[in-house]
């Protein structure tokens, strides 16, 4: 039987089971509350859990499966990888971060992550009233956005957005009228909903929920 707890991210306290396959191919999702705050978790007979494909791919689908449970929960992630002994010292972790748990929670309410690449021409640069227009039209239905690397020259932009759950549907518009306006020397990619790793910086454990 399966000691340990494997944790997702938290949220505000939330009595939650999802039906999603978890990390090591857990089939319970569920929550474990400290007073105001729920973290969501599976069961796992490790500490130390393999980052293979499938298991990275199943924190997040967790994940994504929180932002969009029942009208959807905004969620504090954490990193890959975060496995307590058990609830007592999950509980005793959550207690000492309880002030940035909270703090977390309140500057990402009602919001989520979405990514965007802007891929231009191998033949001749994308000019820079083109990259101001497609940057300031999606700076326009977001509330943050940080940079991502560009890592190669044809890289016009690449940003994560926090965006209002409200603003979801004019963030998809503006794309729509980013690809519509230059989709024949322009390529768009748009991922997400995501969990905000980008908008908070807590240090949990031996983890930093900051990376994706």
């Amino acid at each position: 039987m399966a000691q340990h707890l494997y944790t997702y991210g938290v949220i505000k306290q939330d009595d939650l089971e999802l039906e999603v396959d978890g990390v090591d191919g857990a089939d319970r999702i569920y929550t474990v509350d400290y007073r105001t705050l729920s973290a969501v978790v599976s069961d796992i007979d490790t500490t130390d859990p393999d980052r293979t494909d499938q298991n990275v791919q199943a924190h997040n689908a967790v994940l994504q499966e929180v932002l969009q449970y029942d009208g959807g929960r905004s969620v504090v992630p954490m990193s890959f990888g975060m496995a307590f002994k058990n609830a007592r010292t999950l509980k005793g972790v959550m207690r000492g971060a309880r002030r940035a748990l909270r703090s977390g929670l309140q500057d990402i309410d009602g919001t989520v992550e979405l990514g965007v690449k802007v891929i231009g021409p191998e033949e001749h640069p994308v000019p820079e009233e083109v990259q101001v227009s497609i940057a300031d039209r999606l700076s326009a239905v977001s509330i943050g956005e940080t940079d991502n690397d560009l890592f190669s020259d044809r890289l016009v932009l690449n940003k994560s957005y926090l965006v209002e759950r409200e603003q979801r549907a004019a963030f998809d518009e503006a794309i729509d009228a980013i690809e519509e306006a230059h989709g024949e020397t322009l390529r768009v990619q748009y991922t997400g909903p995501w969990a905000p790793y980008n908008f908070v910086d807590i240090h949990i454990g031996a983890g930093q929920q900051s990376e994706r």
